[in-house]
């Protein structure tokens, strides 16, 4: 069987599954679609401010349309938020104090925040850690899940956040959805019903119907460049939750005294608000794009997690290699197949804040796109290659494609003789 023939059995075996997707973006969809109307958005909100950015209009409906469909008190919008990472940061920040502890209960979190945290043998450097912020983790179980028992006991008075990384980030574990999440967050309430429930709601956005401030979280964050921003935001972050929350978190991003306030719009409103606006969609065309990577690569004889029929609460899609040369090569033909800088080839490479080198393949119009498709990882056992967005369904398909007639055409797949 060719890899064209292959494909056409494939998409046969997903059918079911694009079906169901296709229903969560008529749902997602009219949500925002609601939100648009119940704000009475105009095109005079796209227009820019300047300077220090008072009475942008434009701004503050952009802000109380993310509540509305995050179903949110308020939330910070802003272009000053330059990544997931700094979003959180600045959550993390805006609610904590000296003297706190930040318990994340989904296992260490993504390789960027590790800095943020700040590390044992570490410099200090402006970390929480420097700022009298204690920190502990809980290990998720041997299945992948919460681990009530020791997140029964390390819950204690000095407990300020619990945190959750929904996404499975770079960890070869399931994502959480929903329903886990808001399973999770009623059993610590249980054990301490002031604690503020943090939710890192990175590639998360969109997937289910719900999210995690319907769960009962008091915050989440995310980034524009990710699912929210529909493929064409070009920067920007978000963060959502309670009210007094957000003021806090406001208070870290500009100044004390001038919060939500301040903070110019420049030239970012219109690209963000058809962004929202396209967001349900293009999500769903990358999640069309996953179940087909899925199963198209398992047939090949490739592990791959989720599997293709599996529930989904984000947009990652896991394979695992047998060596690093078959990751990297697949990595690299992921980039000669993408739109902007297919001539480049990828390198391992060492990247701030991470601890191992990464290849990074993302040949993407907006820089570190990952709503866009790319494929990268820590070049690190198991091998592991994070595949994830996808502006067009038939994109997807077509690097995919491409990425493994390259490697049959070196040895190291073989297509043709495979039965099946």
């Amino acid at each position: 069987m060719n890899i064209q023939a292959l494909k056409e059995q494939v998409e046969t075996q997903i059918t079911d599954q694009h079906r169901h997707i296709a229903r969560i973006v008529e749902e997602n969809q009219s949500k925002v679609l609601d939100a648009f109307q119940k704000l009475r958005v105009s095109d005079s909100h796209f227009n820019p401010t300047t300077g220090y950015g008072y009475d942008d209009f434009g701004r503050d409906t952009l802000e109380a349309l993310y509540a509305e469909i995050f179903q949110a008190e308020d939330a910070l919008v802003r272009p000053q938020l330059i990544s997931g990472t700094h979003a959180i940061t600045t959550a993390l920040f805006g609610v904590l104090r000296p003297g706190d502890e930040l318990l994340y209960i989904s296992g260490h979190p993504y390789d960027t925040l590790t800095e943020v945290i700040g590390t044992e043998d570490g410099e200090d450097k402006g970390s929480l850690k420097d700022f009298g912020v204690t920190y502990r983790s809980i290990p998720l179980d041997d299945a992948g899940g919460f681990s009530k028992g020791e997140i029964k006991e390390a819950v204690s008075e000095k407990t300020k956040v619990v945190a959750i990384q929904r996404s499975k980030g770079y960890d070869n574990r399931p994502s959480f959805p929903i329903k886990k999440i808001e399973e999770i967050i009623s059993f610590v309430r249980s054990l301490k019903e002031d604690v503020i429930i943090f939710v890192d709601n990175c590639y998360g956005e969109f997937v289910e119907t719900k999210e995690p401030l319907e769960a009962g979280a008091d915050l989440i964050a995310g980034s524009l460049i990710k699912n929210p921003g529909g493929g064409i935001a070009r920067i920007g972050g978000y963060i959502a939750g309670k009210k007094d929350l957000i003021e806090l978190c406001s208070y870290r991003l500009t100044a004390p005294g001038l919060g939500k306030e301040t903070g110019a719009s420049l030239n970012s409103l219109q690209e963000m608000y058809q962004g929202i606006f396209l967001a349900p969609h293009v999500v769903g065309e990358a999640l069309k794009g996953a179940v087909f990577t899925s199963r198209f690569l398992s047939e090949l004889g490739f592990d791959t997690n989720p599997s293709f029929d599996a529930p989904r609460t984000d947009l990652i899609q896991s394979v695992n290699f047998e060596n690093a040369d078959q990751m990297i090569r697949f990595c690299q033909a992921i980039q000669q197949a993408s739109p902007v800088n297919s001539h480049v080839t990828p390198q391992p490479s060492a990247m701030p804040g991470y601890e191992d080198e990464v290849i990074m393949a993302a040949g993407t119009f907006i820089q570190g796109a990952s709503l866009e498709l790319t494929a990268d990882g820590p070049v690190r056992p198991p091998y592991t290659a994070y595949v994830q967005g996808g502006l067009t369904y038939a994109h997807v398909k077509t690097a995919v494609m491409k990425a493994v007639q390259g490697l049959a055409d070196e040895g190291m797949v073989k297509v043709d003789s495979r039965a099946y």
